[in-house]
């Protein structure tokens, strides 16, 4: 039982009670009143309607996106005989920060009552809803009685997934340069024949078909679509150097969120996606496949992968990839190089794959550096501050530069930007046709 305002309120109207009617000899008289009150609140709860008839269900995507807003409904059913009225709580993970927890009820008797509210979770892997607990109004105002909705079940939290979504709305829409993506206009070139039509104002004289326009007497041009059937296959580095964090979040987690919107796109254009995990040793591989079945894999393969503080083998990873992917594909390496030793490194385990493939190494750029070398010096601390940024921003200069002149491609941006620059990336090479050589 819990008191409500109006129990306290006349709990407390004893005292001057109690004081009045001592001094009429009356001793125990406003003990007696207080007690009254006791007995009848806690009367007024065995009155109360039973919840035994109520159900709560949630709804919510089958799958929860790390770092997004996620919207989830909540159904109260009241299958009794009588209405119901209270506050309900639902009980989201704690590691969930959500836009509210409470809600005022208000569900007659064979009725239902609807809600919703959004869930932000802050990392991913698998989490618990709890129950339910109602705060149940009973008779006449006097308390409350707290009673538990068992409505338990596991979610499963993932990369940003609505990002893909909203990706998939402006791709279908021709948005994408919403989003930061620009299409490469496609030349011919590496595409492959769809059909004939007639010519028209502004079409490339090189695609006129002089045999089919002889035919026909009037100039007809061929029409081309991007050649399908090609592969991408994402590489990922877990260890040491993707554990630094980037506003908070691990770059490890900035990572997969556009390697997964570069992967989507791939889906959608046809082409083969394959996956490679690695630390010390290879972790997971997933030959490369097309169809959204292959996207789900891959998905399901990074929901819980982690940065481990080890020393990653680059060498060793790129040669188990090499022994068993032979065709000509675009490689995207996700990891990291601090200074030229790191990118030395780096080239020596690509530089075999880079002959066959297209290849690219992907980092996530930390903002806060260059803010950091070009700040005013006011003190001690901001002068070491600023000449540990100037240090370190020359490193990953000299490393770029490294990388860069060996015809390896290195893609650098910040944590927002950098999937819309992969999947420029991406839709370049297969605009220009790279991939078919």
């Amino acid at each position: 039982m819990i008191p409500s305002r109006r129990t306290l309120g006349l709990l407390a109207l004893g005292i001057p009670i109690a004081a009045i009617t001592a001094q009429m000899g009356i001793v125990y008289f406003g003990l007696a009143f207080d007690l009254v009150i006791l007995v009848a609140a806690w009367i007024t709860t065995r009155l109360a309607p039973s919840v035994s008839s109520l159900r709560l269900k949630r709804k919510f995507d089958p799958v929860l996106s790390v770092r997004a807003d996620n919207r989830i409904e909540l159904t109260l059913e009241n299958d009794g005989d009588e209405g119901i009225t209270g506050l309900l709580r639902d009980e989201a993970p704690n590691r969930f920060t959500a836009s509210r927890r409470e809600f005022r009820v208000n569900v007659e008797a064979g009725r239902h009552q609807e809600f919703s509210y959004t869930v932000k979770p802050h990392e991913r892997g698998s989490e618990e809803f709890s129950g339910a607990w109602l705060r149940l109004d009973c008779p006449f105002g006097l308390a409350y009685r707290d009673v538990y909705i068992p409505a338990e079940e596991t979610v499963r939290v993932y990369p940003n997934l609505l990002a893909l979504k909203e990706f998939n709305l402006l791709n279908q829409q021709g948005r994408l340069r919403e989003i930061g993506i620009r299409q490469t206009r496609k030349r011919g070139i590496g595409m492959e024949f769809e059909s004939l039509r007639e010519y028209a104002e502004g079409d490339d004289f090189r695609k006129i078909d002089h045999k089919a326009s002889a035919r026909r007497g009037k100039l007809v041009v061929r029409q081309y679509e991007t050649e399908r059937n090609q592969a991408v296959i994402l590489v990922i580095d877990i260890g040491r150097h993707m554990l630094a964090e980037v506003d908070g979040v691990r770059k490890l987690d900035h990572v997969l969120d556009s390697l997964l919107m570069l992967a989507n796109a791939a889906a959608i254009a046809g082409d083969n996606i394959g996956l490679l995990v690695y630390a010390e040793n290879v972790r997971r591989y997933i030959p490369p496949r097309k169809g959204r079945t292959q996207v789900g894999m891959i998905i399901e393969a990074l929901h819980d992968l982690i940065a481990e503080p080890v020393e990653s083998d680059p060498v060793g990873a790129y040669a188990y990839l090499a022994s068993r992917w032979k065709r000509r594909s675009l490689l995207v390496a996700f990891t990291d190089y601090e200074d030229p030793d790191r990118a030395r490194e780096l080239l020596a385990a690509f530089s075999p794959l880079a002959r066959r493939h297209i290849t690219v190494i992907a980092r996530v750029s930390d903002p806060r550096w260059n803010d950091i070398s070009t700040q005013p010096v006011r003190d001690v601390k901001s002068m070491y501050q600023r000449t540990a940024a100037t240090i370190l921003t020359e490193d990953r200069r000299a490393a770029t530069h490294i990388i860069g002149n060996s015809g390896i491609y290195n893609l650098e941006a910040e944590p927002q930007e950098l999937a819309a620059k992969l999947v420029t990336f991406y839709m370049d090479v297969k605009a220009r046709g790279r991939l078919a050589g």
